[in-house]
């Protein structure tokens, strides 16, 4: 078993990983910026090391520096996560060479669901359904207009090496095919150092669900249902929920089937999820795999009573599943609301400061992840998320009541928030129907 872990992250992720390592009886270090010596995650860890200036090339992507805080510290693996070097490969690669465990997928299998177009051939190859398009990387303009002319427009370009909603582009004809392209692979260059891109259909109004997977050493693998990530502003997601509205137990099983041929497909090992889109008619289609735990894996705690950080390093230790599909149950109704600090009427410009006063909710079925505390002075340089509030109901209906009485209660002075958008959200007509989809709030002003 593992005795001591790095935590190569920041924030509520920091929290929640130590909070689970201390249950473990694992001792904890973790690594702050210079902007982040009075965070949280710094104060209560068991030990911390600086590891470089404020902005996240000087630390929490500065790999050597943090292999220097395993070194001195002896800590014997890393959790990354999510976001910074979760998905590096690269780095997953130093860690084996310096003889440190990594608590996530092997970089073999990251490389496998990293590259887009890659990713989406070994699904094919593994009879798991993908949205029609090219089979891999488009090389030119001449081979993506001819296959956007035989699949038919409309057609989204896409990064391979994407992620985020970075390097995406629609064309509705031939004519916008060009700049599209043009724009999606200068994107991809900028921000992921690849402009290789590939072409699929875009799917009209489509449903964002994805499926939580756990995947042990000793090859077996189990889904935890799934969590329905629809409500995004321009792909960045706001609320999420479990189950989805357009669920039905013959969907899930096929969804969760399909996410366990895909992990088994890439030798994928720890936690992952594997996302879908859905379409009116309850067709599903492979979009991506996340080679990490994600900001939303309470949803998937909370309904299904497992607790996936500790399941990782209970993984990444060697020991088999003690957890078998047939014991996975699912209950009730499970909503994540992201509480950001930015202005929703002012463009959703950021808002970084100092909280002046910070009040969360509480009670029967409510969970908060935070790392925010009165007199917190949020950094600029990092992702403006303070919380995550996950409410649980024993219908939907009574899971948005919940969430609407806790957002009421949450109080945050000092910097903007986006607590009353999401009030704004929950009140919707359409969204207490369950009639939504990826473009929803993006069609929508809440502000």
């Amino acid at each position: 078993m593992i005795d001591k872990i790095l935590i190569a992250n920041r924030g509520e992720i920091a929290l929640r990983i130590i909070r689970a390592c201390r249950e473990l009886g694992i001792e904890t270090v973790a690594v702050y910026s210079t902007a982040d010596k009075n965070a949280l995650h710094a104060q209560i860890a068991d030990r911390s090391v600086c590891i470089g200036g404020p902005r996240s090339t000087e630390s929490y992507l500065n790999s050597r520096a943090i292999l220097a805080a395993c070194e001195i510290t002896g800590a014997q693996a890393i959790h990354p996560g999510f976001g910074f070097l979760s998905e590096s490969s690269r780095f997953v690669r130093l860690c084996n060479k310096c003889g440190i465990k990594w608590i996530g997928p092997g970089a073999d299998a990251m490389d496998s669901m990293g590259d887009k177009a890659n990713a989406k051939l070994t699904m094919m190859n593994a009879g798991v359904p993908v949205v029609m398009g090219s089979e891999g990387v488009v090389k030119d303009l001449d081979e993506a207009k001819r296959i956007a002319k035989e699949i038919g427009y409309p057609v989204l370009v896409k990064a391979s090496a994407g992620g985020g909603g970075r390097g995406i582009r629609r064309a509705d004809s031939e004519k916008e095919l060009e700049p599209a392209v043009t724009a999606a692979k200068q994107e991809a260059l900028r921000f992921f150092g690849n402009d290789d891109i590939y072409i699929e259909k875009f799917i009209v109004n489509p449903r964002h669900i994805e499926i939580q997977i756990l995947a042990d050493e000793h090859g077996n693998v189990i889904h935890l249902g799934e969590r329905d990530c629809s409500c995004q502003r321009r792909r960045q997601k706001v609320l999420e929920e479990s189950p989805s509205p357009i669920m039905t137990p013959e969907l899930r099983e096929k969804m969760g089937e399909a996410a366990v041929k895909a992990a088994k497909a890439c030798g994928y090992t720890n936690a992952g999820t594997v996302e879908f889109l859905v379409d009116k008619d309850r067709n599903f289609y492979f979009m991506e795999m996340n080679a990490r735990i994600q900001v939303e894996h309470p949803v998937t705690e909370m309904a299904a009573d497992i607790d996936l950080v500790k399941q990782q390093i209970l993984i990444a230790s060697g020991l088999p599943l003690d957890i078998k599909q047939e014991d996975v149950h699912l209950s009730g109704h499970v909503i994540e609301c992201r509480i950001n600090a930015e202005d929703p009427k002012n463009g959703f410009r950021p808002s970084p400061g100092k909280i002046e006063s910070i009040h969360v909710p509480g009670g029967f079925g409510i969970r908060i992840d935070t790392a925010a505390y009165q007199g917190y002075e949020i950094p600029q340089y990092y992702d403006n998320m303070i919380a995550k509030l996950i409410v649980r109901g024993r219908d939907r209906a009574e899971a948005i009541t919940k969430m609407k009485v806790a957002l009421g209660e949450m109080l945050i002075e000092g910097v903007q928030t986006n607590i009353d958008y999401q009030l704004s959200l929950l009140r919707d007509s359409e969204f207490m129907k369950g009639q939504f989809d990826i473009g929803f709030l993006d069609r929508k002003d809440f502000s």
